[in-house]
């Protein structure tokens, strides 16, 4: 024996920065979990970080001149920092490629999103610093089990990958790769352990979600209403959400699962994206603005209470005022809960890149128009939750002392004066405020 006193290594820091959708957070997630198997533990101060990942979105215009901002405002840090990683992941990682190590030589490694589970060999300077294939081996057999430690009690899952459709202002076909579904039994797996480390609510993810197609424990094919159904088996899971769909994949068992299955929380959002039939045809959507709204009455009829969500494009090459018309008809049919509402970004790569853009003034009114009644729509579906009891999960406090803020089963964010409670209490409230982006509740005694 010596001395001197034996003291383990420190750990290695990891800072991950995410952009984008809530694919991109699961993904971070797990890219976590990897590095974790390495040693590294999460920080929030990059300037402590031993790594630095971007894990980057590319859906949006000047993705990739965010990411290139971030980038060098991190070359000072790696200056002082020499032997600190910085890595890029994500959809314009898989884009840019060998670009980004070009215009950033401070950046040590790029992986796409299909490639992550190489991510801790990249780390120790194991195979290429570039990794942007489309891997035969199925990423989440690499990756490593859920970390066993206590969850939020909302967490997201992944249940399938890429796109197909390609649509013709998308980039998912091309950053994402083709369709995939993961098989039942790795889904159940892993939902199991999430719901056994406290998880209340899973929100299943996809690029095109409600087009899963696993493969079953009997070696055939299920249909993703059956995937619900079986997760729904779950004890102590109570609540199960999905995004992000398309209209052509509601299929009939998916629809009546929506009034079948208690958990399945009467919120989907079913982007639309136009309410023009030419302009959906322009996009290569597939389906009319008549089948839409069809296909939102069979909803309905299966939930009557389900509050609907969308995302619609303004501005999209040759669009007219007839055009952005038939939109704003679309959404007085509806009514929507709340949606998400851009000015066409034209992508590198997709096959309307190169028409002729609608005039920004033009659409940036246009915009605002939409906006406007979507806005009114919004605040008239909250005001009518103002009287109502509804279920709220309870995820963390909040600003005030004794407030907590949770999620209603229609995904509106509820703050509730509740100082005895804790995150995963699942109560119930009765909503007496409407605010402009979320609302207010008292715990029901």
């Amino acid at each position: 024996m010596t001395d001197q006193a034996q003291t383990a290594p420190a750990a290695k820091k990891l800072f991950i920065k995410t952009y984008g959708c809530q694919m991109n957070v699961y993904d971070s997630q797990r890219m976590a979990e990897a590095m974790g198997a390495e040693g590294y533990v999460l920080t929030e101060d990059q300037a402590q970080a031993d790594m630095v990942l971007l894990n980057t979105c590319h859906i949006r215009e000047k993705a990739a001149e965010k990411l290139y901002s971030d980038l060098g405002r991190l070359r000072s840090l790696k200056v002082a920092k020499p032997d600190m990683k910085i890595g890029v992941a994500g959809c314009v990682a898989q884009a840019e490629g060998a670009e980004i190590t070009r215009r950033m030589p401070q950046v040590d490694l790029v992986v796409g999103p299909q490639s992550y589970h190489r991510l801790p060999a990249m780390a120790r300077g194991e195979g290429p610093s570039i990794d942007t294939d489309f891997p035969a081996e199925d990423k989440f057999d690499h990756l490593p089990e859920r970390m066993a430690t206590r969850r939020a009690p909302a967490a997201f899952l992944t249940v399938q990958e890429g796109c197909d459709k390609f649509c013709a202002f998308c980039v998912v076909p091309y950053t994402r790769g083709a369709e995939v579904s993961r098989p039942v039994d790795r889904i159940l797996s892993e939902a199991r352990n999430l719901v056994a480390r406290g998880v209340r609510e899973l929100t299943l993810l996809g690029q095109n979600v409600n087009g899963w197609h696993g493969v079953g424990p009997d070696g055939r094919e299920w249909g993703f209403g059956r995937l619900i159904r079986a997760i729904a088996e779950i004890d102590g899971l109570d609540r199960i959400r999905y995004t992000t769909s398309h209209p052509n994949d509601m299929a009939d068992d998916l629809i009546a699962a929506h009034g079948d299955v208690p958990q399945l929380m009467p919120y989907l959002h079913l982007p639309v994206q136009s309410g023009s039939d030419r302009i959906l045809k322009a996009m290569n959507r597939k389906h009319t603005a008549e089948q839409y709204l069809r296909l939102i009455d069979r909803i309905r009829a299966a939930r009557p209470d389900i509050l609907m969500t969308s995302d619609f494009i303004v501005g999209f090459p040759g669009e007219t005022d007839q055009d952005h018309a038939a939109t704003l008809r679309l959404v007085e049919q509806v009514g929507f809960g709340t949606a998400f509402s851009f000015k066409y970004s034209p992508r590198p790569g997709t096959t309307a890149y190169d028409r002729p853009e609608v005039e920004a003034a033009v659409a940036d009114a246009r915009l605002h128009e939409l906006q406007a009644l979507l806005g009114r729509q919004q605040q008239a579906v909250q005001q009518d939750m103002v009287g109502r009891t509804l279920g709220v999960l309870f995820e963390k406090p909040g600003r005030e002392t004794g407030q907590m803020i949770g999620k209603s089963d229609y995904l509106h964010p509820v703050f509730v004066d509740a100082p005895q409670a804790q995150p995963g209490d699942l109560v119930q409230v009765r909503i007496v405020e409407s605010r402009s982006n979320s609302l207010r509740g008292e715990l029901l005694t």
